[in-house]
């Protein structure tokens, strides 16, 4: 990788996939595994959310330099049990166990209508639509959520319990592309605070507290203290339950028993849980579709408030970045690029 690469770059959305892929390889994971992982990794970038996107490369390669994370993922079916599966992911790749997920919920979904996969002992996937993604491009309503390594309190505490477990909906979209929701419940995904880190930026003080408790703009001092849940109470609850359904449910870890991405050396621990329902279970696609559409003619046909433009159905403005991004290149924060310069170096790996 050479080093008049700088923040002034706008780089290829293939070079980027290219390069990670090859990072993974060089560690053992085998070239079709790694080749997905990095799409997910690039196509966050695309997305515009760079918080999961090529930023978490060198957090991962740690994790499976030190074996925390299994180079060679083996993905077992424990239950069978129709449109109910349990997966054991064996603590390999986070985004090769979370896409057995999506296929086998999908396949349970065209048989009975409706497919639930659990998932033990996984790790971080990056963005859960693009899996929720997946399953629109089937036919298939979409949910997907997982527990974290925790940086939450419960609410009314000072330690940190609960991860900021997000959770994603995806539907297909018609001539659209899909409508999607992807969240975590956390007022922020630890990766933004992470990123404003990398860019030299502050935050806003109500996204997370320092150790001490007190409100914080310091992005270092809001990642060595506890980030807020979103809406309050509501959040904690929220976050509560994501843990349930992905953790305890799945016999996997739950609560601080889970690491992220961001230790470099503890096994994880994540539990996801993935549903699919099929849409031609309900009514035939191609009329749902149209009404999808509808659907969207209307919440674009109201009076615009000041200051914005169009109003945009959720999953749009990725959609519209990701169009812009494959065109014009990706801009990367310069703490980033330098990520890759080191792991360039550590690896071998050449631009």
């Amino acid at each position: 990788m050479t080093s008049n690469l700088t923040n002034k770059n706008l780089i290829k959305a293939e070079q980027l996939i290219d390069f990670c892929s090859r990072v993974y390889q060089s560690i053992g994971v085998p070239l079709e595994d790694a080749q997905f992982a990095a799409d997910t990794l690039v196509q966050a970038d695309l997305w515009g959310h760079q918080s999961h996107g090529v930023l978490r490369l060198a957090w991962y390669y740690a994790r499976l330099k030190s074996g925390a994370m299994k180079a060679n993922t083996k993905v077992d079916t424990v239950i069978n049990a129709g449109a109910v599966g349990v997966i054991d992911g064996n603590d390999g790749m986070g985004p090769a166990i979370a896409k057995a997920a999506v296929i086998q919920a999908c396949e349970r979904a065209k048989l009975h209508g409706i497919g639930v996969v659990s998932v033990r002992n996984s790790n971080h996937f990056g963005t859960c639509m693009y899996y929720t993604r997946m399953a629109a491009k089937q036919g298939c309503i979409g949910m997907l959520m997982s527990n974290a390594g925790p940086n939450m309190a419960p609410w009314g505490g000072r330690k940190k319990k609960i991860g900021t477990n997000p959770w994603s909906i995806a539907v297909p979209g018609g001539k659209h592309d899909a409508i999607v929701m992807d969240m975590a419940n956390s007022g922020v995904a630890r990766g933004k605070i992470y990123l404003a880190k990398n860019r030299g930026e502050s935050i806003p003080n109500d996204w997370a507290i320092d150790k001490e408790g007190r409100p914080t703009n310091d992005p270092a001092a809001a990642i060595e203290g506890l980030i807020l849940p979103m809406a309050g109470h509501k959040g904690y609850v929220f976050g509560v339950m994501i843990d349930i359904l992905s953790g305890v449910l799945s016999g996997s870890s739950f609560l601080d028993q889970v690491h992220g991405p961001y230790d470099p050396t503890n096994r994880s621990g994540a539990g996801h849980l993935m549903i699919c329902m099929n849409v031609d279970a309900f009514q035939p696609l191609a009329e749902f579709e149209e009404k999808i559409e509808a659907y969207v003619t209307s919440l674009k046909d109201v009076p615009l408030a000041q200051g914005f433009d169009q109003v945009f159905y959720p999953g749009e403005m990725e959609s519209i970045a990701d169009q812009k991004n494959r065109s014009e290149g990706i801009l990367l924060p310069e703490e980033t690029l330098q990520s890759l310069l080191n792991l360039s170096k550590e690896t071998g790996v050449k631009w």
